[in-house]
């Protein structure tokens, strides 16, 4: 799976993906990362992304595409 990252809710998506990928709740991925799991439910919800869609839109801006490629269900979760 791939997901074309436009905006930070974009990549709260990807997060959430991954993190459901792994088997992991929010708590989990919070305590492997140092977050709170309230925390890692705002990004995954896009809201908290304003510096982040800043700097998206200066890399659009600039002719940047970025993406995040999901592992596929052979590949090895990180």
């Amino acid at each position: 799976m791939q997901i074309v990252i436009r905006t930070g809710t974009d990549v709260g998506h990807a997060v959430r993906e991954l993190r459901r990928y792994a088997q992991l709740t929010q708590e989990q991925l919070g305590e492997l990362v140092g977050l709170d799991g309230k925390y890692i439910s705002k990004i995954e919800s896009g809201r908290t992304v304003t510096l982040l869609e800043h700097e998206l839109r200066i890399l659009r801006r600039l002719g940047a595409r970025i993406t995040i490629e999901l592992p596929d269900a052979t590949d090895a979760c990180p």
